[in-house]
């Protein structure tokens, strides 16, 4: 095969026409996908945020409904020792046992009132983590079904085009290793350089193709010999002649 500096001109333009086609029909197919694969990125990455929102909810009630038990144990513990102290009441043999007895019974007692208070303190907070939970829950049940809607959309696109998507990544690969580094660099800047893609465009109705700039019937003589590489002064895209824009194919 002979290397890329032994191209004439014309197939040279023929090889970047060539290749702005099948690149053309490969952004078709990107604009076919339009922002699912962007927003199926995104939904994924939110669903990980309420996913673990979620979760850190249910840790927190978990700790809340342990925090709930233990001052449940307290009451217990406190209640066995009242009831101890007042047995002990029934056998003291003067005012100083009874009062300090007393003064144990009383010091219990409030321990239950404390953790009974914190106990109805947990239990508000408790209820006010249950509803985020289940807030959450549902956000992460509505946003799974968004996620899954546009999975099926995007999977089907994918599928409806990967055979061809494949093939045309071939031949792009194929057609480029026919241009020069030099031209590829410069195709490839002008794509980048403008939304819909086109570096390379045909001279329609005495007008550039990509931007309708008007093209003088000399440089439009000059464009049809195929001797030289031109670009539109205006936009700068490579022009060819209507004539070799229709015969070649993105094959």
């Amino acid at each position: 095969m002979a290397s890329v500096k032994d191209f004439s001109v014309e197939e040279k333009l023929v090889n970047l026409l060539r290749l702005q086609k099948i690149d053309s029909k490969l952004d078709e197919i990107q604009v076919l996908k339009g922002e699912l694969p962007m927003e199926v990125s995104d939904l994924e990455d939110e669903i990980l945020g309420l996913t673990s929102r979620q979760t850190r909810i249910e840790e927190e009630i978990n700790g809340i409904s342990e925090f709930i038990e233990s001052k449940k144990i307290i009451i217990k513990e406190s209640g066995d020792l009242i009831a101890k102290y007042e047995k002990q009441s029934d056998n003291v043999k003067n005012n100083r046992e009874f009062e300090a007895i007393n003064k144990e019974v009383e010091m219990q007692q409030l321990e239950v009132k404390l953790a009974e208070k914190h106990i109805r303190d947990a239990n508000e907070e408790l209820s006010e983590k249950i509803k985020a939970l289940e807030i959450a829950k549902k956000q992460v049940a509505v946003k799974d079904g968004v996620l899954n809607h546009k999975k099926g959309e995007l999977e089907k696109i994918i599928a409806d085009t990967e055979k061809e998507e494949t093939a045309l990544n071939k031949v792009s690969a194929d057609a480029r290793g026919h241009i020069d580094e030099r031209l590829i660099y410069s195709y490839d800047r002008i794509r980048k350089s403008y939304r819909n893609g086109l570096a390379v465009v045909p001279v329609e109705r005495d007008a550039c193709g990509g931007c309708f700039n008007s093209i003088p019937p000399q440089r439009q003589s000059e464009i049809r010999l195929h001797k030289k590489i031109i670009v539109c002064e205006n936009c700068g895209r490579i022009l060819v002649d209507a004539d070799l824009n229709d015969t070649v194919e993105a094959k």
